[in-house]
């Protein structure tokens, strides 16, 4: 028999392309995509790419091999095509279905319920015109557009005002009950419109098919939001309110938010954000949280700081805790004291917007910080021994609750790691809070008694540092002048570039856009390659990253390609060195502090005094190793850009 659309696409919804090629191929993830060594052919350098967009394919540029997920399960398998369904069916906990007059009517009668949930949107929009609910929304400062776009609407303050609308368009009544829209008494009773004299909000699925609706009251009656009940085609805890809207900016973007309510969203969208979504009146449930992941690796939820949003964090944390997954987590911002994120997005603009998101803060710190707090919620004191000991106990119990075994040991290493610093005979009151304060240094070494952060014992130290908030970005700027200049230089050294870590924020946003639309574009050209990126909301960080690094001639487009390419290999061959030098620095960092958190208080002195000079000594290396770097550097084009990289 041959399978339904619905069910193909049902299936590969709830399908996650980077699990099921994982299984088979190490892949290394890049927000929406990701890469690995092809499973059908040799290769010593990865040329397959897994692409987790609005249509889950992998393609490898080498040997050509190309389909979804349930092509590779039959390409790696050998399973023929309903062999291959079958199974990942079963995985994905749907049922197979089977040809029977059942399922064809089950499958016609979704679709009627779906014309009854347009008639009945396109209703409420006409509605809207010169409504109540039209004087509510124009109050809250929405644009005419931001109304069309989202196609809000007014349910009349009328019992059969929308039954009568469906009966003529001769859509028959038990399919308006059915959908939600009709709510028939069970004392037998005439059925009665479900909405009434409330602003509509309808709720799509990720093709922008309507499937159900919130309505907002207009007073004080309660309850404030009412939702669509539970239909053949709506399953409140398995969608998201505005995903078929958020999650092509979200895929470029590699970033995804979630806030509270659908009030949020639109506010968001209105101030530049429209990779926002919301849950549709429930806690997140953890098929959301996997609906997530599939647009971005860290999404990040949105919470009031008030002690309602504490508690909705901590259920957060409850329902992700148990799933994460080798680079899938999530990222908790709080909001300003009094404020949700339509407050903020129009009082302070995208810029406060943008620096909530940006101090959004890991998961593990908000699980520490839940364990610390205690049942009570009062925080835990961790003066004695046995307050100490509860304290592992707790963290360690919170860390067991992750199912992944790799990321269950991440958890309990970062855990111990977080302890050693902060719970040591010498620091028994610390905060616990997660950062741990450094000691006071005097006679060129530092105090006993507290962990030294890592990055007080980098060359040059913060002061140096603070001046070099514009040179320790030119690296990563120049590399991407350097290929959106010449995109030739993409599909060469695309693996390279996709390898290559940036800054967390804007640049590396702007690398993965430009990455994901270079494996969509194999002709790829600087002018085509610009208008997408400023298509796609770039423009500002695009200006400012041409203008910025127009010094460097060879990322210009008068440079030629070979000059370009020696220029783009250099940079990114400092970066490497970069990098293996700070982890020298830190593994030496790393027995210094240890020895200065010796558990016993009589540790000799002497030992940690070693280990002070041997990290000096390992930092004066390093310096002058840059020094000669740098005189090299000053007759090379490039040297601009890598001189004092030790330092950034």
């Amino acid at each position: 028999m041959a399978f339904s659309p619905a069910f193909l696409e049902e299936l590969r919804r709830r399908l996650s392309i980077f699990d099921l090629v994982g299984r088979k191929v190490r892949l290394s993830r890049r927000g929406s995509q990701a890469t690995g060594l092809c499973p059908f052919h040799n290769e010593k350098s990865p040329s397959f790419h897994v692409y987790d967009d609005d249509e889950p394919h992998y393609h490898c540029f080498g040997c050509g091999a190309h389909g979804d997920a349930i092509t590779f399960v039959m390409q790696t398998e050998g399973l023929e095509f309903r062999d291959a369904v079958e199974r990942l069916a079963g995985e994905a906990g749907l049922e197979v279905p089977k040809d029977n007059p059942q399922d064809r009517e089950r499958a016609e009668r979704q679709a009627s319920l779906g014309t009854v949930m347009e008639a009945a949107c396109a209703f409420f929009e006409k509605s809207l015109t010169g409504s109540a609910g039209a004087g509510y929304l124009q109050r809250r400062g929405l644009a005419p557009e931001t109304l069309k776009r989202f196609r809000l609407g007014f349910a009349p303050d009328s019992r059969t005002a929308l039954k009568n609308h469906l009966a003529n368009l001769n859509i028959p009544e038990a399919l308006g009950i059915e959908s939600g829209m009709l709510i028939k008494p069970e004392d037998g009773g005439a059925s009665y419109d479900r909405f009434r004299g409330r602003v509509m909000f309808p709720i799509a699925d990720a093709k922008g098919r309507i499937i159900a609706f919130g309505g907002r009251t207009l007073g004080d009656e309660k309850p404030k939001y009412l939702n669509s009940p539970e239909t053949p085609l709506f399953s409140k805890g398995r969608q998201l309110y505005n995903l078929n809207q958020a999650q092509k900016p979200a895929r470029e973007q590699g970033e995804i938010v979630v806030v509270e309510g659908y009030m949020d969203v639109i506010a968001l969208a209105e101030a530049g954000f429209p990779q926002a979504v919301a849950p549709l009146g429930t806690a997140l449930t953890e098929a959301q949280i996997e609906l997530l992941w599939r647009f971005a690796p860290e999404p990040i939820l949105c919470f009031d700081g008030d002690t309602a949003g504490q508690k909705a964090a901590a259920r957060a944390v409850e329902r992700g805790m148990p799933i994460l997954k080798p680079g899938l987590s999530l990222r908790f911002a709080w909001m300003p004291a009094g404020q949700d994120p339509d407050d903020l997005a129009r009082s302070g603009g995208a810029a406060a917007v943008r620096a909530v998101f940006d101090r959004a803060e890991p998961l593990v710190q908000v699980a520490w910080d839940q364990v610390l707090q205690g049942p009570s919620g009062a925080g835990r004191s961790l003066d004695t021994p046995e307050r100490r000991s509860g304290f592992r106990r707790d963290l360690f119990a919170m860390a067991d609750r992750v199912q992944d075994p790799a990321v269950r040991q991440a958890y309990r290493q970062e855990i111990e790691s977080r302890l050693n610093g902060i719970l040591t005979p010498r620091n028994p009151q610390a905060t616990a809070a997660g950062a741990v304060r450094p000691g006071s240094w005097k006679a060129g070494r530092p105090s006993r008694g507290l962990a030294v952060p890592g990055y007080l014992l980098e060359p040059g130290g913060q002061a140096a540092k603070r001046g070099l908030g514009g040179l320790k970005m030119m690296p990563f700027e120049t590399i991407l002048a350097a290929v959106i200049n010449h995109p030739e230089l993409l599909h060469r050294h695309s693996e390279a570039l996709a390898a290559q870590a940036f800054p967390v924020g804007q640049l590396d946003k702007l690398k993965c856009a430009i990455i994901d639309h270079a494996a969509r574009s194999p002709r790829l050209d600087s002018g085509e390659l610009q208008s997408h990126l400023r298509g796609i909301g770039f423009s500002a960080a695009l200006d400012g990253l041409l203008a910025r690094t127009g010094s460097s001639k060879w990322t210009l487009p008068a440079a030629g390609l070979a000059q370009a390419e020696e220029g783009l290999l250099h940079v990114m061959g400092v970066l490497r060195e970069r990098n293996e030098v700070r982890a020298e620095i830190d593994e030496a960092a790393l027995r210094l502090q240890q020895s200065l958190n010796a558990d016993d208080p009589g540790t000799d002195e002497g030992a940690a005094t070693d280990d002070w000079e041997r990290l000096r000594s390992q930092q004066n290396n390093v310096l002058e190793g840059e020094s000669r770097r740098s005189d090299l550097d000053r007759d090379d084009p490039m040297g601009s850009v890598t001189g004092g990289l030790i330092n950034s």
